[in-house]
Order: C-alpha cells, then structure tokens, then sequence
C-alpha cells in the first residue's frame, strides 16, 4: 500500500468550504483504480492533513496525472494559505 500525507496551511475563513471540497473531491477521485481512502485530518494543534491511500505509487501517479486530478489541483489555491507539503510512504508491515 501507498500513503501521501499532505500538510495543508488553509485560509481559516474557508476550513468549512475545504472540509466540504475534500468529501466532494472524494467522490471524482474515488473512481480511480487502486483508491482506497482520502481524508482530512485535524491535529490536537488546529493543523491539518489530508492522508491518501492507494494500492501503489503507480496508480497514485496515474490519478495524479488525470485531467480530473488536474481540474482539482488547481482549485486548490482558493482555500490554501501556502502551497501543500506532501511526504510519500509505502506501507512495509501490518
């Protein structure tokens, strides 16, 4: 399994906004092979993660090249103070 782990900095006035974009988003991304999950995780501190899980990093790469993960990336700007940090990981043990 591959995991992304994206650190996001959101504009505090569209957190409610992005939270609904994140389950929409889910619904287009879903459609892709080797999608297991996407969510956005809020930390003790107030930050926030979005830890997306696929079968392999190929298909994970295959999604992130699609014009509809495209259409996506790029609404992205509207509710981020600062660019997304991603951090990848392969699952080695269970």
């Amino acid at each position: 399994m591959f995991i992304a782990i994206v650190d996001v900095s959101l504009k505090e006035e569209k957190i409610s906004e992005f939270k609904a974009w994140v389950t929409e988003s889910n619904k287009t991304l879903s459609k892709f092979d080797g999608f297991i999950s996407r969510r956005l995780l809020e930390g003790e501190d107030g930050s926030k993660k979005i830890l997306v899980e696929f079968t392999d990093i190929e298909l994970f790469r295959k999604m992130h090249q699609s014009p509809e993960h495209n259409a996506l990336h790029n609404q992205l700007g509207n509710f981020m103070r600062s660019p997304p940090k991603r951090q990848f990981y392969n699952v080695v043990a269970e």
